[in-house]
Formats: C-alpha cells, structure tokens, sequence
C-alpha cells in the first residue's frame, strides 16, 4: 500500500512544494488549510505543476485549536509539519507569532507521536539558530538563537523548535524528530501568492526599493529545502538532528544585480546603489519592512551547511539562481 503522508500548510509556498514533490515521488498526501474552501485551488495548482492528485486528500486544522489533530495524523507514516502563522508584519503583540507557532507545534508533535508516526519532520528556521551571537561567530546546528533582544519572530521559531525538542525527548523518541532550519527561501513560486520573500523580488522588480540596504542574508532554494524534508523523512541519519540548510549569502544588491542581468527588461526599475546603514534606519521610520528587518543590517553570517549536503548528497543551488527563478514565475504570473 501506499504510504500517507500528513502536510501542514499545504496551501503556503513551501508546504506546496513539500507536497508536490511527495506526490510527483508516488506517496499519498494528506494536506491541511484552515480553510476547506482553499482545497480546489491548491489541488488544481498541484495537478497543473505535474502531481497526481488523485492521491491528494484535504483536512482543516487550526494552529491554535485541538480539533482534528489526532484524526488527520491517524495512518500516516510521516508527518511534514511546515504550518506556520500568517502575519505579513511583525505585530505589535509578539503572542500573535509565538502562540500559533508554539501551540501548532505541539498539537503536531503530540498528534505525530499518538499516531506512530515514524518520522516528523519540522520546519523550523535559521532563526532559532543565528540570532544574538557576535561577529564572526560560524554558525552551526549547536546553536541556538538568543532571545534577550530578539524579535517576534525569532522567538516564535527558537521557542517552537526547542519545545519539539522537549517533547519527543520526554516521549523517549528523540530519533522520531528531524528539523529543517531554512534561510530565507526563494526560488519558483506555484501559484499567485508571492510570500514573504517573493514580495521582496516582486518589490525590487516594480521600483519600490530605490536604493538597496546594506543586507546580507543567507539563502536557499524551495526546492531544496522540500528535498531536504523528503531526504529527512526517511534517512536514519537525520532522527534527531537539525539540520541547517541555506546555499550561502546573497546581499540586496547581489540580487538586484542578478535580477537585472536575467530580466534587462527591468533592469531600469532595479536599484543601482546600496543605501548606507543610517540612511536606511531613517527610511525604517516609513516603511514597516524596512522597519521589520533593520536585524539584517551588518556583516554577513557564517554558516556551516555540512549536514544538509551530507544528507542530499549533492551542493545547494546557488542563492542567485533561486532569485531568478523567483523573478520568472513572479513575471510568468504577471505579479510585476
């Protein structure tokens, strides 16, 4: 018989591309909306990227409700939890990130664990890892994000992961878990939602973004990062470990220049200089993502992503080529 598999989020861009590539791999899959409403149209923008959706099934849970946990895990070998709450800014109450995150976790660990499941894999990020440190620091799965200064978002992926943790630990299944720990995600989008990080493209394509600030983020493609939950699922290597998974660092202005040498049609809308620090701390003052993200401002991080090419056998794609291949399904689908 053929394996199920439960996907949290499925709807969101990288739950989409977790589930494709269960499905396109011939696995059953389970997927979760908070909305049954969403169902056709995720099953549709599945079928219309290759899957078969006739092994694509649908069920409404709720990061905050209890309702249909136990239910939706019943039968199901693995178990993707890549849910995550849906705020576009950070609130003023940082609650609003960290209960959802937290208490989703939770009802998805619990479920797992009553339903045998044989692994779990979490999303987490490199947020729960690579926040508060000082310069220089390499970064590696050993680290955890320190939350003294840190923002909501931060906190809400730190404190999510590190109570995973202390549930399979306490269940005497810590092999059970695995993590992902992405970087920021760009890469093709499956339907007409950029996201978080689509929106950043999609901003530096139509002009909004003048001058770049002085950021440097690690970053990593979708598609790697779901065949590092497929890889994660299965391989024994991985029960019980994060695993750090960024291709490497791209600055704003690296991929505005990547945007420009792909798309020269754009090239006129993209911006041509950085922004000093201090120019950009000014500018925060009007603009909520500038404002959101002042953290990124600095020197670049250092990560080791041994683990993960360890576990995919392969290198990552390259951050410049996941940001073209955000550009083109951003212009495909007419969103710039």
């Amino acid at each position: 018989m053929t394996d199920t598999i439960l996907v949290t989020g499925i709807s969101g861009f990288l739950g989409g591309h977790v589930a494709l590539a269960l499905l396109k791999a011939g696995y059953r899959v389970r997927g979760s909306l908070r909305n049954l409403d969403r169902a056709n149209a995720v099953s549709t923008t599945l079928g219309q990227h290759g899957a078969d959706t006739s092994m694509l099934e649908f069920v409404s849970l709720d990061l905050l409700q209890d309702d249909g946990w136990e239910m939706a895990a019943k039968d199901c070998r693995y178990i993707h939890h890549v849910a995550s709450p849906f705020i576009l800014n950070t609130p003023k109450d940082k609650d609003e990130l960290i209960r959802p995150a937290v208490g989703g976790t939770e009802r998805a660990i619990n479920a797992g664990l009553k339903a045998g499941a044989e692994r779990i894999v979490l999303t987490s990020s490199m947020a729960a890892i690579m926040y508060g440190y000082p310069q220089g620091h390499i970064f590696s799965e050993e680290d955890w994000s320190r939350l003294d200064e840190a923002g909501a978002y931060v906190q809400s992926k730190t404190l999510a992961e590190r109570r995973a943790w202390e549930m399979v630990a306490a269940s005497g299944q810590r092999a059970t878990l695995a993590t992902i720990n992405p970087s920021v995600i760009y890469g093709p989008l499956l339907d007409n939602d950029p996201g978080t990080s689509g929106r950043l493209i999609q901003r530096l394509l139509t002009g909004s973004i003048p001058a770049a600030p002085r950021m440097i983020m690690p970053a990593v493609d979708v598609r790697d990062v779901a065949a590092a939950h497929m890889a994660a699922m299965t391989a024994p290597e991985a029960g019980g470990h994060r695993h750090a998974t960024t291709a490497g660092n791209i600055s704003l202005m690296e991929t505005a220049k990547a945007l420009r040498a792909a798309f020269p049609a754009y090239a006129g809308k993209l911006p041509k200089f950085e922004m000093p620090d201090w120019a950009v701390r000014l500018y925060a003052l009007v603009d909520r993502d500038a404002r959101d993200n002042l953290h990124e401002l600095g020197p670049p991080r250092e990560i080791d992503n041994t683990r993960i090419r360890k576990l995919l056998g392969r290198p990552l794609t390259p951050p410049a080529d996941a940001v073209i291949a955000m550009g083109q399904s951003l212009i495909d689908q007419k969103l710039v």
